[in-house]
């Protein structure tokens, strides 16, 4: 009788197992199917190549012949047998300290302008942010190195008060500039956010402090600034990952060379060349994964000392 009955009950779990498994699938499949491009997306386009790379980065590899397993030596050479390296890490740096903070000035000025409640508001907007649309396209750093060219516009309008401008883009001293002046006309994203979080301050604050005597300044300083600090680091997040991916304006201005003197070499630019100019796909992985770090460091950092500048309303 035991037997008969543990056979019974053996019997009789499959069909509620079967059971559950067709009740979740007709409450969540219809879910998990909608999901299924996403996931093939991610595994396939996403997580599957970043293991590849991880796995390149310690290896030779040519693309020619099977990867040659080499361990930590592409990060040793990156570290104490590459000038190159070091060159475009320094070149990339002073892109993002100047041009970040540059930009998200200038992108909050214009957004307390238009938050005055000028006319064609929605026109302004759209206008301001054409550039940002347009600024990482091919077409567009085409004419940035026509208009900082030695007889470009830049010096043209130079030459009508007497001043005899230099090839911008050929000297060291100011081709970097070149490609800051172009980060900080990409304005326009930022900008938006901006002005719609100036949109969300409370205008009875600013009529208090009006009635208080606090100037326009001190009003900016004490109420705008401190409630929109939130909004300013999530745009300096941004910001900051786009300018340590900056690449086409490099690529363009500079021919792809880094030119001139390795002046515009931005480390995206440096990874290109070792992975499509020499072949070297093992060492450019392991560039990409400095890079990720380097991003994952700055990101890291800034959401630990957050706490000590951005104001929530809690």
């Amino acid at each position: 009788m035991a037997v008969a009955h543990e056979t019974t009950t053996g019997i009789d779990a499959a069909p509620r197992q079967q059971s559950a498994f067709s009740r979740f699938w007709q409450q969540n499949g219809a879910g998990y199917m909608f999901l299924l491009p996403w996931l093939i997306g991610f595994f396939g386009l996403t997580l599957g190549p970043m293991v590849s790379s991880l796995y390149l980065s310690f290896t030779d590899f040519d693309l020619l012949t099977s990867p040659d397993w080499v361990g930590a030596s592409n990060y040793v050479r990156m570290f104490t047998a590459d000038p190159k390296f070091s060159t475009s890490m320094r070149v990339t740096m002073f892109f993002v300290i100047f041009s970040v903070p540059l930009k998200l000035a200038f992108a909050l000025g214009v957004a307390l302008l238009l938050n005055r409640g000028m006319k064609g508001l929605p026109l302004y907007r759209a206008l301001f942010y054409l550039p940002s649309l347009l600024g990482a396209s091919v077409a567009i750093a085409i004419l940035w190195r026509q208009i900082f060219a030695g007889d470009g516009l830049v010096n043209k309008v130079l030459a009508l008060f007497g001043i005899v401008g230099p090839s911008w883009i050929s000297n060291p001293n100011y081709s970097l500039w070149t490609l800051i002046i172009l980060s900080i006309w990409q304005f326009g994203s930022p900008m938006i956010i901006f002005l719609a979080g100036l949109r969300q301050i409370p205008q009875d604050m600013y009529e208090a402090a009006s009635l208080d005597g606090a100037s326009k300044w001190r009003q900016f300083w004490k109420i705008t600034l401190p409630l929109l600090t939130p909004v300013v680091f999530f745009n300096a997040i941004i910001q900051t990952i786009e300018a340590f991916k900056s690449f086409t304006p490099a690529f363009i201005i500079s021919g792809g060379t880094g030119n001139p003197i390795n002046s515009t070499l931005f480390y995206t630019l440096y990874l290109y060349q070792e992975a499509f100019g020499f072949f070297r796909m093992g060492y450019a992985s392991a560039l990409a994964w400095v890079l990720l770090a380097l991003v994952a460091f700055f990101t890291a950092f800034s959401f630990l000392t957050s706490k000590y500048w951005v104001h929530y309303d809690d």
